[in-house]
Parts: C-alpha cells; structure tokens; sequence
C-alpha cells in the first residue's frame, strides 16, 4: 500500500506488497523490491536499489548524495539486499563514481543514526550500532559488529565475525575473530569467543584461533614471522587460512594490542 501523503516519483519502479507510509519521499531512478516496509519521513533517493523485505524506518535516508569534493554529480548507486533492518535517521550514501557502488548485503542490522558513506560495503547479517559511522571506502564483512559510536576511517577493513566496542576510533584494519576495545585508537583485546559460539564454531577452532592470536600479539616478533609460525604450527582449515590471508592483503596494517 502506498498512502497517498507520500511522494513517489512516477518513474520509480516499487515491487509487490510494499508499504509506504504518509511522507515518505521516492526519487527518481530508484528501484524497489517486494515485501518493504517504509515508514514516515524516510527518503529513498535517486540511485537506491532496495532488495526484498527490508523495514527501513522513520527519517532513514537511503542513497544520499556523496559527501566527497569528488563527486560530480553522476548517477551512482546505494545497493541494499534482502531481510535488513534499517532503523530511525541512519543514513546510507551512494558512491562517488558510477563504477563503484556503495553495497550493504543481506539480514544486517543499521541501527539508529548509523552512517554508511560512499562506496561503503557491508556484508550479511553485521551490526552497525547506534551513531557509528563508516567512512568512505569501508568494508565490515559477515557477522561483524560495530557498536554504539564508533568511528571507523576511511579505507579500513573489519574481517568476518569481530566485534569493535563503543567508543572506538580506529584507522587500521581489524582481523577477523576477535574483539577490539577503543584504547590507543582501537586495542586487541582477545578472541570473539562468545560471537564464534553462537554461530556454532567448534572448541578446536577456537582453540586455534586464540593459538594465533597469541602468536600475532604476545610473541615479540615480526608479523611476518608470526604468520608463518601460524602456517607451521597450527592445523590448516579456512577460517586460519582466512586470517593469514586478510592479515596479509592488509593495506593499512592491523590493529595493535
């Protein structure tokens, strides 16, 4: 149902069972799944793509124009997937260019004024708390969470399943796995031990993870040495693989502790 006190461009193509409460506003060049749910007040501007069953709530703004002296005016893209839920005022904004793409996945939770810049990607089923803010280029990858406040710099990577905690201001990559306090401009604290067995990951696994972590932190070495003394001594399986490769391909460097 579309109530007739909100604005739909006629261009505007709006998919089967979406509701659209009284003062939502639709751009032009914006693209609707089914089964959406839109609640007064929020935008969905030019350049939004919404996937299927999402509850975008009041004063959200999808595909805000870019905040980046970059940005031309081009017609760019703010992509988001299927089952999120995107609470009061968080705002998503659409790339800079047209070959990029600002890109949330599928079952995250954005939570209330949470900020997603430019060319931003967020993967499936992450947390971004209340107030934090991605800058531009960010990636959080699946199962991650952000929560209250914190601020995370342009470019930098959040592996799968870390948690960052409130406050944090950090301008390096975070690995995945583990739990990073706002200390120093963001601190390991340890492994993700109580996300990791809520997603059914098994004591070994863990038990090697905290084996690496030990060897990348608490082992006065280099990182390259620590990573391959991981590769020697604990079991491959890929969630190991995964964090020597994301520590690797790292472009900003980790975390310290």
């Amino acid at each position: 149902m579309i109530s007739p006190l909100a604005y739909v461009d006629p261009s505007a193509k709006i998919g089967k069972n979406v509701t659209v409460c009284p003062f939502v506003y639709i751009d032009k060049n914006v693209e609707i799944g089914d089964d959406n749910v839109i609640m007064p007040h929020a935008s969905i501007m030019s350049g939004a793509r919404v996937g299927n069953g999402n509850r975008i709530f009041n004063g959200a703004v999808i595909g805000a124009e870019p905040q980046d002296f970059f940005y031309k005016g081009e017609d760019t893209i703010a992509r988001i997937g299927d089952k999120n839920v995107i609470r009061e005022n968080a705002v998503v904004i659409r790339a800079t260019h047209p070959d990029g793409e600002t890109r949330v996945g599928n079952g995250n939770f954005i939570m209330q004024g949470a900020r997603l810049s430019h060319d931003v990607h967020v993967g499936h089923a992450c947390i971004i708390g209340n107030g934090s803010q991605i800058s531009g280029h960010g990636v959080v990858d699946d199962c991650s969470i952000l929560t209250s406040n914190v601020l995370m710099q342009g470019n930098t990577h959040v592996g799968k399943y870390a948690v960052v905690l409130g406050g944090t201001n950090f301008q390096k990559d975070v690995p995945p796995y583990c739990v990073v306090n706002s200390e120093r401009g963001g601190s390991f604290e340890g492994v993700n031990v109580t996300i990791l067995e809520h997603f059914h990951f098994s004591e070994t696994v863990i038990k090697h993870l905290n084996h690496a972590f030990r060897l990348l932190y608490k082992v006065n070495t280099t990182q390259e040495e620590a990573l391959r003394r991981i590769e020697e001594q604990i079991p491959t399986g890929p969630e190991i693989v995964y964090l020597v490769k994301f520590i690797r391909e790292s472009k900003l460097g980790i975390i310290s502790e």
